[in-house]
């Protein structure tokens, strides 16, 4: 959906995400998520009368959906459907994106982690959540894959975890090398934990 025709609640969550992916959540001001949303400030407490937090934690939450919503899409993709494809997929987004625009941002759920993991409140909650959305669709596509379901949610929590790591480390390094190591070392391990007879 382009930014244009989302309202301006949308809008304004999406422009979260956005600046929160790039500058994290404690130098995301609610001023500067108006202004990238095209909304007015005063929309602001209207659509998030709990303020910034309420603000950061449906962001994050729409980041975990997104994510989630992204697996069946690289799925549908790939000529031969396998584990590791549906991982090189994952990574190739961001290798993509690093590519096209530059290394200044990562994945919004988890610069939300970094600000606030520590925090007793609510958006480590919505972290937590936005993790999950994602790891759910994750592992019901490797289910399909054959790998057992047993097996399916470590795995699932083994490539995000990696896909995570390689996120960082390509931004400190400016340099897509971790994201294409990943691919290539844990793809083997991802398509032998596939069930022949599955």
């Amino acid at each position: 959906m382009a930014q244009a025709r989302r309202g301006p609640r949308e809008r304004m969550v999406f422009s979260a995400a956005q600046l929160i992916r790039r500058d994290g959540v404690a130098a995301t001001g609610m001023r500067e998520v108006a202004a990238h949303a095209g909304a007015p400030r005063g929309s602001l407490q209207h659509y998030f009368p709990g303020g910034k937090e309420q603000l950061v934690n449906e962001a994050v939450e729409w980041a975990g959906r997104y994510a989630g919503r992204r697996i069946a899409r690289f799925l549908a993709a790939l000529d031969q459907p396998a584990p590791s494809g549906l991982f090189a997929a994952m990574a190739a987004q961001w290798t993509d994106e690093y590519g096209r625009d530059g290394f200044a941002a990562g994945c919004p759920v988890a610069a939300a982690t970094v600000d606030r993991a520590s925090s007793d409140g609510s958006t480590r909650e919505a972290v937590a959540a936005a993790f999950t959305a994602w790891s759910g669709p994750l592992a019901a596509a490797l289910t399909d894959l054959g790998v057992p379901a047993a097996r399916a949610g470590s795995l699932a929590t083994l490539m995000i975890s990696t896909l995570e790591g390689a996120i960082l480390m390509a931004r400190a390094e400016r340099d897509v090398r971790p994201l294409t190591t990943v691919v290539r070392e844990l793809g083997p391990l991802l398509d032998a934990a596939v069930d022949p007879a599955g």
